[in-house]
């Protein structure tokens, strides 16, 4: 039992032995008791006036004063205004922290027996992956720890847009400008060549359907007649028909694109256990057309084409097959929905797709409800905002995009010189120094990307997310790295805090015991960061952990503590905030250093 369930356990029983009323500890809540005021934990008096029918104040202090003489958990108490602030016994902290320090290993919830699919990245294979491509891996990764932290088996998978018009434009662009070009002989990465003729394409298109309107057509038909516009729709036709020639510059195209998406996402630190191609997957879902039509779910029109109705669910009609038989995007991922639970046979199953797609997601999950699918009710969709930068919107196909691996690049260029301005790097090698700069640009970089709720709308700041003070990745680090140094100097000065017993402590101060509660909640973080799916959630609470260690340091002495059990104790302490600092920045995919 914790000490909060005693304390409401406790409570119950104030309410029957002073009320004659019977309220059950499940029903009650604790919250943390306000810096401003004495105590750990408030107990709000203002929902049972009914029962102590008395004003909050009376019925507080009588419930504290029951409290204070009968339960073995509270020291003190004081009311104000309807809020009974609780004190804590003390030794209770430190039979939490012994049991704490003495857990083998921190962060990791039992099996619940369950097996969880998140599928993040999702890149077209026309052009590299930029900004918003960074949140969303960043984003699937640490769910996919989070997720595993909390006793889930997890698959970590990648559905790769490898087929479609946009990816025969980058194709027509090369085979009429390219001359032969490679990767090799242009001295860039594969998907950055895609996505260098990605942009050529484009910009030739608009020439071409400028030059039709001047000729008298119109915009609409000046779009659909631009002849590499039209080169491109039969050379999707020629793929879909398996034209050698098409297939083989789609083969080598899109191999150079995942060579290159490979190293960005080396660097990024991101992994797939596995992959699915929209070339292998397009097709799926016809055959669920006809298993929906047969259980009256679909409806087919009078040009042949197949619907769904979903007013009743609160929205509208829905296309799920053209008139000439072929797939729309809802076809497809409703064939991909059932080989994923074929290949895991998944309790659940994540889609990691920006806030655009939420109508879409809405649409797949309902209709796979309604075609009654085992996993149907374990489907989500984690609806992200998008990413801003000062200078404005991306557009991929302009070339205006913030390219995922410039800005990695950048952020790890800016750690190095923000770290030599201050002077943090004396006593390491060159080979030391370069891994520290991209444990920092890298770790600013995704700590600023998922500290924010991944619901809302964010805008990067790339100097700000740098910052070796305020709520950023680099403060975090440095407070590892100082916790680090403290326990290199224990070790070399003999302190034993590996092995002591605490529970001998007479007395431990307020911001000792306030690390030791916020150390007692990181399980409880975790618990809510997988229920809510959001790192937000983990970084927050990374960042109160780290402030509050720095104002135990700044108050307390360590090493000039005179008491060898204190001495020893707040080593100790120390120890358990580096463990749990390196164990939830991990699951945001953040590497901590010893060294700073």
């Amino acid at each position: 039992m914790t000490i909060q369930e005693q304390i409401l356990q406790d409570i119950s029983l104030a309410f029957k032995a002073l009320f004659d009323h019977q309220v059950e500890p499940s029903t009650l809540s604790l919250q943390p008791t306000r810096k401003e005021f004495e105590g750990t934990y408030t107990f709000v008096m203002f929902p049972f006036l009914k029962v102590t029918k008395t004003n909050p104040e009376q019925a507080g202090t009588m419930i504290g004063q029951y409290l204070k003489e009968n339960s073995t958990a509270v020291k003190n108490f004081n009311v104000v205004k309807g809020f009974l602030n609780l004190v804590v016994e003390e030794n209770l902290w430190v039979d939490v922290f012994q049991k704490l320090y003495t857990k083998e290993k921190i962060g990791q919830l039992p099996s619940n027996g369950q097996k969880v699919m998140v599928e993040y990245s999702s890149p077209n294979t026309n052009k590299p992956l930029h900004l918003g491509h960074l949140r969303n891996n960043f984003l699937g990764f640490s769910i996919s720890k989070i997720l595993a932290a909390n006793g889930y088996e997890v698959i970590k998978a990648n559905l790769v847009n490898d087929r479609g018009i946009h990816i025969c434009k980058s194709m027509v662009a090369y085979k009429h400008l390219a001359n032969g070009e490679t990767p090799d002989s242009a001295g860039i990465k594969g998907d950055h060549l895609a996505g260098k003729y990605y942009v050529a394409f484009d910009q030739e298109y608009k020439r071409q359907v400028a030059e039709l309107k001047e000729s008298g057509q119109s915009e609409d038909m000046a779009k659909s007649m631009a002849p590499w516009m039209m080169e491109a729709q039969e050379m999707l036709r020629k793929w879909e028909a398996g034209d050698k020639e098409t297939v083989d510059l789609w083969k080598q195209m899109n191999q150079w694109v995942y060579q290159g998406f490979n190293e960005t996402y080396k660097r990024m630190g991101v992994l797939f256990d596995k992959f699915y191609y929209e070339s292998d997957t397009y097709l799926l879902g016809k055959d669920i057309v006809e298993e929906g039509l047969k259980k009256g779910v679909f409806y087919k029109k009078e040009n042949g084409s197949v619907w769904v109705d979903l007013t009743d669910e609160g929205l509208d009609e829905k296309l799920v097959l053209r008139g000439d038989g072929t797939s729309v995007y809802i076809t497809q991922d409703m064939g991909t929905a059932d080989l994923k639970y074929k290949d895991f046979t998944l309790d659940k199953s994540v889609y990691v797709v920006g806030n655009e797609q939420d109508y879409h997601f809405d649409v797949l999950f309902k209709i796979m409800r309604k075609l009654g699918r085992p996993y149907g009710d374990g489907l989500y969709h984690l609806s992200y905002g998008m990413v801003d930068l000062p200078t404005g919107k991306m557009k991929s196909r302009e070339g205006t995009v913030v390219d995922a691996d410039d800005l990695m690049q950048e952020m790890i260029d800016t750690a190095e010189s923000h770290t030599k301005e201050l002077g943090k790097i004396d006593g390491f090698s060159d080979e030391q120094a370069k891994e520290l700069y991209e444990i920092l640009g890298m770790g600013a970089l995704k700590y600023f990307l998922l500290k924010v709720d991944p619901k809302k709308r964010m805008l990067f700041n790339p100097q700000e997310s740098i910052e070796f003070q305020g709520n950023t990745g680099p403060f975090i680090q440095y407070s590892h790295a100082r916790i680090s140094a403290i326990l290199r100097k224990a070790d070399q000065i003999g302190v034993d805090f590996k092995t002591a017993d605490f529970t001998q402590l007479e007395k431990i101060e307020t911001s000792e015991q306030d690390l030791i509660i916020l150390l007692n909640d990181f399980e409880k973080k975790i618990r809510q960061a997988g229920e809510d799916l959001a790192p937000s959630i983990i970084a927050q609470y990374m960042f109160d952990l780290a402030k509050e260690y720095n104002r135990f340091y700044a108050e307390l002495p360590i090493f000039n503590e005179a008491d060898a059990l204190v001495q020893s104790f707040r080593v100790a302490l120390s120890n358990q905030v580096a463990k749990t600092l390196k164990a939830g920045m991990k699951l945001l995919g953040v590497r901590v250093p010893d060294r700073m």
